[in-house]
């Protein structure tokens, strides 16, 4: 099929959830994406923060190559070595002491939700309420839409599950005049990204966890997208000297292939009984096996530290950006995880970068976001900033 046809199918068979996409992706490799007209892009979205290898990773794909030639699926009512190798590694690496998979980040924000009810039911505590936060960003599901401070994504399916309140991100005294007898927990993002990529400060995340220990409050993070490497650490909360009680992982962890983690220290994680919560395909071996193919690569290779001294660097030249151009508002974000806020539309700058030839995100109202492969150098970085002077010479005022 060529792109006409392609397109022409998608719209006639394809439920329109996604809007006009940009391009027809037919291969990747490394920081590269290509279309099927041979056209080459920087891809500084990475799947939105989901590549975290790039492309086509070696490692990755030898390990889902030898799965698939052994055991796609068998169901978890049998036992299998890689889940518990991934299992093992998640744990050693985090302040976690248990795991559960699921498939996709919003379903194990739902095991997370679930887990921190049932904690409190097991002590037989009326606990049930959750404190989320004004622009996070936690799923579309119901409950995790429930979560999700944004009313445009709720709005459509209204009436949603009960129970959820939301206060201003990084306003710690608006957390304390929410807190009731009936507070389960606090959930929240590390740094928000779909809300525009806004990290929390160190005073916010250690009042959380102070504000939690003294009303017998569970913390939950979402690490969905801010963990395996993306902000520096390999999960964000390592760099704030605190440790939450519950948090999840997905995108990275897989480096494509769909598998997420719900992770909770030893006497949360008990709370789960077995009939409590399960997933189908969650954790099977593919999936884990793709998992600890990418996590190890990422531990092995000392590609964190790696991340963190492009993102450094990125981060530096992006600022000098701002300083030239007054379209820029603020340069914000951790590791490989950045914003630039803009007082101009951020689609129409996504849209002049495409026919540069990089793939970049927005986020929130007017927030370019960037989100590349951990793998990316400085001349991948030079390459970018290049081409965003070009596009914001043509826009500053």
């Amino acid at each position: 099929m060529n792109t006409e046809e392609i397109v022409a199918a998608d719209k006639e068979y394809f439920m329109n959830v996604f809007g006009e996409r940009t391009m027809v992706a037919e291969k990747g490799e490394g920081v590269y994406l290509y279309d099927n007209e041979g056209n080459k892009y920087l891809d500084f979205s990475a799947g939105i923060a989901v590549n975290a290898l790039g492309h086509n990773h070696p490692r990755v794909t030898e390990a889902i190559q030898d799965q698939a030639e052994n055991l796609l699926h068998a169901s978890n009512i049998y036992y299998f070595e890689i889940q518990a190798k991934l299992s093992q590694l998640l744990v050693e690496n985090t302040c976690a002491d248990k795991v559960f998979y699921a498939n996709s980040g919003a379903e194990a924000n739902e095991g997370a939700l679930k887990l921190a009810r049932k904690y409190f039911k097991k002590q037989e505590e009326d606990k049930y309420e959750i404190i989320a936060t004004s622009e996070s960003f936690h799923g579309r599901t119901l409950a995790t839409l429930a979560a999700t401070g944004q009313e445009k994504y709720q709005k459509p399916f209204t009436p949603l599950p009960q129970g959820f309140s939301f206060v201003p991100y990084n306003d710690l005294e608006a957390v304390k005049a929410e807190i009731t007898e009936q507070t389960a927990a606090i959930m929240v993002e590390p740094i928000q990204g779909e809300g525009g990529v806004n990290p929390a400060s160190q005073e916010y995340l250690q009042g959380l966890r102070d504000l939690c220990d003294e009303h017998n409050i569970l913390l939950i993070l979402d690490e969905v997208q801010t963990g395996i490497g993306r902000t520096g650490t390999l999960f964000a909360y390592q760099q704030y000297n605190i440790e939450p009680d519950i948090f999840t992982s997905a995108k990275a962890l897989g480096n494509g292939v769909p598998v997420s983690a719900l992770l909770a220290r030893g006497d949360v994680a008990e709370a789960f009984e077995p009939g409590d919560h399960a997933s189908t395909f969650g954790g099977n071996p593919l999936a884990c096996r793709a998992a600890y193919a990418t996590l190890s690569t990422i531990l092995d290779e000392d590609i964190i530290p790696h991340a963190q001294n492009v993102g450094s660097y990125f981060k530096d030249e992006l600022n000098k950006l701002e300083e030239k151009y007054d379209v820029i508002i603020d340069v914000k974000g951790q590791g490989l995880m950045l914003g630039v806020e803009v007082d101009t539309d951020p689609q129409m700058i996504r849209d002049k970068m495409l026919e540069k030839g990089v793939l970049i995100l927005k986020a929130g109202k007017n927030v370019l976001r960037f989100v590349p492969p951990l793998i990316i150098k400085n001349e991948h970085v030079d390459e970018v900033i290049k081409k965003l002077d070009q596009v914001f010479a043509t826009l500053n005022r």
